[in-house]
């Protein structure tokens, strides 16, 4: 053979050599310990890098056994991960989940009270829209009922409180509107359902006052000294500021 020909068969076995090799399955990387990612997951959550340690937590989902007892956890960190972003209907969601299909986890009460707080959050505008406050109210009683021993329940009686306040508020509102506009029997429905529905708020006290301002503007005496009588009795703070209310009011209801 020549030595051009051997030159070129050599380099002919070098470029099949060099295909060979670029072409060769690289090895996969071996699987990371689950445990190894949760705590990993754990860490940037506690410093607060919540996106990448949600990219952690859903990656967990698929690769802890679905009967492992860290999943509930996983479930529920993925939903504060949601909540700590901002994005709490993700949240709500993740953490409704969490509660239904893991029961008997430490992490359900958790969740909804949780779930309960996204959608607190999501009640922007309590006088316009009462779905997202109404649905808050749901979940809190629901932890209620399910685990009414749990320390989540009790701090859920604190966001009943201020939701219970907010549609006070709303109603009285509403009261207010029509007040105003001298619709005397619409302003008296809603000034008593503040009354009856939540007594314990501050609203409560202002509905009386409002109260006896209607019967005395449409001369309902009776009507005038039973609220101002009610008004003395229980929201006596209140009553310091009734301008409608005779000087015997306090003798009506005996």
């Amino acid at each position: 053979m020549s030595p051009i020909r051997r030159c070129w068969v050599g380099l002919a076995v070098a470029g099949l050599a060099a295909c060979h090799h670029r072409t060769s399955p690289v090895a996969p990387r071996p699987a990371r310990d689950p445990q190894v990612l949760l705590a990993e997951a754990r860490r940037q959550f506690h410093h607060g890098a919540f996106t990448k340690a949600l990219q952690a937590l859903q990656r967990l989902t698929f690769e802890l056994p679905p009967d492992d007892s860290a999943v509930a956890e996983v479930r529920y960190d993925i939903g504060e991960c949601y909540f700590q972003t901002g994005d709490f209907v993700l949240a709500a969601h993740e953490f409704r989940q969490t509660a239904d299909q893991y029961p008997a986890s430490a992490y359900a009460p958790l969740a909804l009270l949780r779930a309960g707080d996204a959608n607190l959050r999501l009640w922007h505008r309590p006088e316009l829209d009462p779905s997202y406050g109404e649905a808050a109210l749901a979940i809190y009683q629901e932890l209620a009922g399910r685990y009414p021993e749990s320390p989540a329940a009790a701090r859920a009686q604190l966001h009943v409180r201020q939701l219970r306040d907010g549609f006070a508020d709303k109603a009285y509102r509403n009261g207010l509107f029509y007040f105003r506009r001298r619709a005397w029997d619409s302003g008296v429905i809603y000034f008593k359902h503040v009354i009856a529905t939540y007594p314990e708020s501050e609203r409560a006290g202002d509905a009386l006052l409002r109260l006896a301002d209607t019967y005395k503007a449409i001369d309902y005496k009776d009507e005038l000294r039973e609220t101002c009588a009610h008004l003395q009795r229980f929201y006596p703070q209140a009553a310091a500021r009734a301008k409608s209310c005779p000087a015997d009011s306090s003798t009506a209801a005996r």
